[in-house]
């Protein structure tokens, strides 16, 4: 009989930085919001969307992971609910859509990278290859190791920003008024490249559900650890919103130099540079958390016999998937070549199809399953619920047909990312040709 998988366990205070690295890494990647929403859309955006799009996300995730605390998390939850056919389409979704937001953070990485070197861009797939292998290492060497570096990049990351409220709320000597909630004026497709930005920056919740066995009680961890990690990652938005807002910076320069510009504005160079630093932290962290999540995937794929056997082998010393995130790593490798803009519409529109497959597991294990042990329970009865889980797909729908109404460069990644997510039945069918007693 085989030995028991033994896993080093990671502790909350770990578990709740690899989540804000996993959903957030802080408010890089925001500073778009004001060019598309403006000063009275910006902040109603930005609270609307997250109540519509994460509380329901984050309560279907404690759900259904206190019920199956499982590595492979919501892939297991899938196949649990809806049979093999659906928990193929749930993994390959997010495969194709990990590989997108993964390729985004290298590249973000040399974006603040140039605020110290400005001839770094020239090397661009150079560094970005060393972050991709870099954080294949620190993730072969497991788990344990790569919450201890997300708790010092998270220290890194929070630091400036602190630094930065305390500037701005010491020097204003305005008014702390701000501008009448309204969409009044948003055109529908900025109105949806808005959403686009501020789901971007708050998803990501079920991700951290996919090595639930490496965390230490996991029923109670993930509750506690993701509740923090949301109020922290909104707080944080919020704060530096109407930061931007009251400070007066041109919402032009802030979408295009990004952060650090809204520092130098505020408290001089030394602040922009410390907050670039902080920017190369959160990147860097990000790439780290995410790779955690998505290494874990191809290896219960691949023990269903949905991927090639290989990626389910495990390190004899370390104990983790490394064929699994060394093929992933290639991949994002070949992705860097890619814009920032385009990656983030094809990974919030492939996203979100998979969490729907998410939210019919929910409602369809209530019923055939009401009297399974729930140590997590959402307050809710299934009818609610039914009626909760519209606002999800309601503000998504929005999202994609304001993408979808343009005639911009954006119509092109959207429209690539319903050509990945139609992918999932060919792949589907070449893969029942190939293992026919899958079927069954």
């Amino acid at each position: 009989m085989p030995a028991e998988k033994k896993y080093r366990k990671i502790r909350p205070v770990q578990l709740i930085a690899v989540i804000f690295f996993t959903v957030s890494g802080g408010p890089y990647g925001l500073e778009p919001l004001l060019g598309y929403a403006h000063e009275h859309g910006a902040l109603l955006l930005l609270l609307i969307t997250p109540l519509l799009w994460d509380v329901p996300a984050i309560f279907t995730v404690l759900e259904l992971n206190s019920m199956m605390p499982v590595t492979g998390g919501y892939y297991q939850w899938v196949k649990h609910a809806l049979g093999r056919r659906f928990g193929f389409y749930e993994g390959w979704w997010t495969w194709l859509y990990t590989f997108a937001d993964l390729a985004i953070y290298p590249v973000l990485f040399i974006q603040y990278a140039t605020f110290f070197f400005p001839g770094i861009a020239a090397y661009k797939i150079p560094v970005c290859l060393v972050i991709v292998w870099f954080s294949a290492a620190l993730n072969i060497w497991g788990i344990v190791p790569v919450g201890r570096v997300a708790v010092a990049l998270g220290a890194i990351l929070l630091v400036p920003f602190l630094v930065l409220f305390a500037v701005f709320a010491s020097h204003h000597t305005g008014g702390f008024l701000l501008p009448p909630p309204s969409l009044k004026g948003i055109d529908y497709p900025s109105l949806g490249l808005g959403i686009y930005t501020v789901m971007w920056n708050c998803f990501g919740w079920d991700n951290v559900t996919t090595y639930a066995e490496e965390v230490e009680k996991p029923e109670r961890s993930y509750f506690v650890s993701v509740l923090t990690a949301f109020i922290l990652v909104m707080v944080v938005y919020f704060l530096v919103i109407v930061t931007a807002q009251l400070s007066g910076i041109n919402y032009q320069t802030f979408a295009d130099e990004g952060l650090p510009a809204l520092g130098m504005l505020i408290g001089g160079r030394w602040l922009g540079a410390f907050i670039a630093f902080a920017g190369l932290s959160s990147t860097l962290g990000l790439y780290i958390a995410n790779l955690l999540a998505v290494s874990r995937l191809p290896q219960v794929m691949a023990d269903d016999e949905f991927l090639p056997g290989r990626l389910h082998t495990l390190h004899p010393r370390f104990n983790t998937p490394y064929i699994s995130i060394i093929v992933c790593s290639a991949l994002i490798s070949l992705m860097c070549f890619w814009s920032f803009g385009d990656l983030i519409i094809i990974d919030v529109t492939v996203y979100g199809a998979g969490l729907f497959l998410e939210y019919v597991s929910l409602v369809k294990m209530r019923i055939n399953e009401p009297d399974r042990t729930r140590p997590f329970r959402i307050p809710l009865s299934t009818r609610w619920i039914c009626i909760l889980l519209i606002l999800p797909v309601g503000i998504y729908t929005v999202a994609l047909s304001g993408v979808l109404s343009s005639m911009s460069e954006a119509l092109k990644p959207a429209l690539f990312a319903i050509g990945a997510l139609l992918s999932g039945e060919v792949v589907w069918r070449l893969i029942l040709w190939r293992r026919p007693h899958l079927k069954v």
